[in-house]
């Protein structure tokens, strides 16, 4: 059966200066909800944004879902106030260092979605024992840390093994998606899908969104 496709741009790609009205944008173009990558420096060299992100999200666009990815090496020491700040979505990478299935229930008694992401060096089977605390699975197709970088087709494979143990549970992929990759994922199997550059150096986020989209179900479908 096929997944519902969904779409969210990825806040990292907008205009800093202008990151409220990138918000607003999203929420009029018909995504599914707005990406935010959290970085701290350590897990990652880069820093992007913290939980005054997901609040202002939450202030200006609040019917935006709000799916947080916790790039960060400890993450247990930040959960409160991502969770406080109004994320939906909370996930937290398999490489980072923690008691994982602690976080991930954590993450659930407090009312949000919880998920793990693997890095494009780190094998399916290192989430397998946690995806009955899982919500969704996110697989990078980039090295995570910086946006606009080159999709890695060699991740193809994980993202079909992982659809087999996910059921009817969202598979993202995140890392460069656009019009040229997003179909190969969506015939692999994944259904969720977060486009930085692709979408926000669009004159039209509308039309990039909808564009994705048929894309992807017509790799769904393939």
């Amino acid at each position: 059966m096929n997944k519902p496709i969904l779409i969210y741009p990825s806040l990292l790609a907008a205009d800093f200066g202008h990151l409220a009205d990138a918000c607003r944008a999203c929420a009029d173009s018909g995504a599914d909800g707005l990406h935010l990558d959290i970085m701290d420096g350590n897990f990652v060299p880069n820093i992007s944004m913290g939980p005054e992100a997901v609040r202002m999200a939450a202030r200006v666009a609040p019917d935006l879902y709000r799916h947080v990815h916790l790039m960060v090496l400890h993450p247990q020491d930040l959960l409160s106030a991502f969770i406080d700040a109004g994320s939906q979505t909370i996930l937290i990478q398999i490489e980072s260092r923690c008691d994982h299935r602690e976080l991930l229930e954590a993450i659930r008694a407090a009312g949000c979605k919880a998920g793990l992401v693997v890095n494009p060096e780190t094998p399916a089977d290192a989430v397998i024992p946690l995806l009955d605390r899982c919500d969704e699975i996110l697989v990078m197709t980039v090295h995570p840390g910086f946006g606009g970088q080159a999709f890695m087709p060699e991740v193809l494979p994980k993202i079909t093994s992982l659809n087999v143990q996910m059921g009817e549970r969202p598979l993202s992929v995140d890392g460069g998606i656009s019009r040229d990759t997003i179909a190969v994922c969506a015939t692999a199997g994944a259904n969720a899908f977060i486009a930085g550059t692709a979408l926000f150096r669009e004159p039209d986020l509308a039309a990039g969104v909808a564009e994705l989209r048929a894309l992807a179900a017509r790799g769904e479908g393939a």
